[in-house]
């Protein structure tokens, strides 16, 4: 399933704890906006890692969750723009 992890967080230094935590297992498509190709097991562990990273009371975490339809119908428009692909192999 594609999961769209969108944030918005407070501190500089949380923010980039947050950021790197959404690297480790997806791509940026924006500033604050992470594509990431996970089955279920794996979104939850990132959604558990990316909740000790912030703050509830000054950041805030979105997740949406799009099936393999709803992912092909996604548009994108502009300069550097990037969509990330499902993977079905991976290179160790």
């Amino acid at each position: 399933m594609l999961r769209v992890v969108v944030y918005d967080v407070a501190c500089p230094r949380r923010l980039r704890r947050v950021a790197e935590v959404c690297l480790d297992q997806g791509v940026r498509v924006q500033k604050s906006v992470f594509e990431c190709w996970l089955d279920e097991d794996r979104f939850d562990a990132l959604w558990h890692s990316l909740q000790q990273v912030i703050e509830p009371s000054e950041d805030r975490l979105l997740a949406y969750t799009l099936d393999a339809a709803a992912a092909r119908r996604r548009r994108v428009a502009g300069t550097a723009s990037t969509l990330s692909e499902k993977r079905s192999h991976y290179v160790l």
